[in-house]
């Protein structure tokens, strides 16, 4: 049987072509006027994925 990719793991994640798997930062959705300038920064850049979450998130995207 066919198996199917988590929809919500696709729109949270993106696989290079090097297998590494990135996503968004956390903190970054709100209270921003609290937070430094460094830190808003740092919130926009794209991050990886640790090694044993890896295996859990590749899992919900089997064709990607």
């Amino acid at each position: 049987m066919k198996q199917k990719t988590k929809k919500a793991a696709a729109k949270r994640f993106k696989i290079t072509k090097r297998g590494k798997i990135l996503r968004e930062r956390q903190m970054a959705g709100h209270l921003k006027a609290s937070k430094s300038k460094t830190a808003r920064n740092r919130y926009k850049k794209q991050a990886f994925v640790s090694k044993p979450e890896k295996k859990n998130i590749a899992r919900l995207m089997p064709y990607n």
